[in-house]
């Protein structure tokens, strides 16, 4: 038998877990403290299910702000629902620390909770060691089934000839990273309202619900709009027309070739703009495709959900992605979206 881990200040794995992740049990019919957590899905859904890691490092900086990277550790998982149109149930926490810091264990769960309270999403079990910081985390959520078909948005459904949309803004998370890497100078006003963007993603969950049964397919922009739309074309064997320039259009700090923030401004190049925007990643916002008949009713989702959207390009029957200018000019594609491997 291995003995809990315990460390130097006399709080040991149990006694972490109690005073910052052990909260009563709200949906779940058994929640933390047992060997396994036990849900029960409501009859007519299925259990949508879908994990992340964050590792120091790859996913954030070591010193970064404990509450906004518990807000990040859920909100990417979340993001991941929000794709899938599935209401939030619960989520389960592994957490590797290099030593226990009460305060930032404090700041760590007051993130954490704060937006899983906004979305009614508890936490019901998981795992806690010594080792590097490490966060990982499996949410569960639901999505009805009717009339013995699943009402879950998948990558695999879109079609030739449907609308491809996306959420929000873009880029702007890519942009603070590149300042905070020392690749580009920000003013800090700028760089204070991109690195929001970047540490504080808004998980889509109300615009993922209000799109079941009017996307044809969906997935969150993680690693880049181009890459991850390259997910749907492979899973649903079309191609693509993207316009460059209208997604570009879509980072808060772009206007021209330059954004004037208070005294100051900063230049970038057309094509570092368009990067940002194409394959900028982290920007959490949904890619979703829906039919030209349903514009309308896309439109009305995004206003019901209080989230903007914004259409970008054509799915086409070819397979293969294809860029175009503002002026309808074909454009190289030489963005290349994240890849932990490559």
């Amino acid at each position: 038998m291995v003995a809990p881990a315990r460390c130097t200040d006399g709080m040991g794995e149990f006694d972490l877990i109690d005073r910052y992740f052990k909260r009563p049990a709200r949906h779940a019919a058994l929640g933390v403290g047992d060997d396994c957590a036990l849900l029960q899905p409501k009859a007519g859904t299925q259990m949508a299910i879908s994990s992340d890691m964050l590792v120091s490092g790859r996913h954030f900086f070591a010193d970064v702000d404990p509450r906004t990277l518990g807000h990040k550790a859920l909100a990417v998982n979340l993001s991941d629902l929000a794709a899938c149109g599935a209401q939030p149930l619960a989520f389960t926490l592994a957490l590797s620390l290099p030593h226990v810091d009460e305060p930032w264990l404090a700041a760590f769960a007051e993130g954490l909770f704060a937006l899983a309270d906004v979305h009614g999403c508890e936490l019901i079990g998981g795992d806690t060691t010594a080792g590097p910081l490490n966060i990982c985390i499996t949410v569960f959520g639901e999505v009805p089934v009717v009339a013995g078909s699943s009402q879950a948005l998948l990558r695999s459904g879109a079609r030739p000839g449907d609308d491809i949309y996306v959420s929000g803004t873009l880029g702007d998370a890519r942009l603070a990273l590149d300042a905070l890497l020392g690749k580009i100078e920000l003013p800090p006003e700028l760089l204070a309202t991109s690195r929001a963007r970047l540490e504080t993603p808004t998980p889509r969950i109300a615009l993922g619900l209000a799109l079941r049964g009017i996307a044809s397919a969906a997935i969150d922009v993680s690693d880049g709009l181009l890459g991850d739309l390259g997910h749907i074309l492979e899973n649903s064997g079309v191609g693509a027309t993207v316009h460059a320039d209208i997604a570009t259009e879509l980072i808060a700090a772009y206007s021209g070739n330059k954004r004037a923030t208070g005294q100051f401004c900063i230049q970038l190049s057309t094509e570092q703009w368009r990067a940002l925007a194409l394959a900028g990643g982290d920007d959490y916002e949904l890619l979703f495709t829906a039919p030209p008949t349903l514009r309308d009713t896309v439109a009305q989702a995004g206003r019901a959900s209080q989230t903007p959207v914004t259409r970008i390009g054509q799915i086409n029957t070819e397979p293969g992605l294809h860029l175009m200018d503002r002026q309808g000019k074909p454009l190289d594609n030489t963005c290349a979206s994240f890849d932990h491997f490559a």
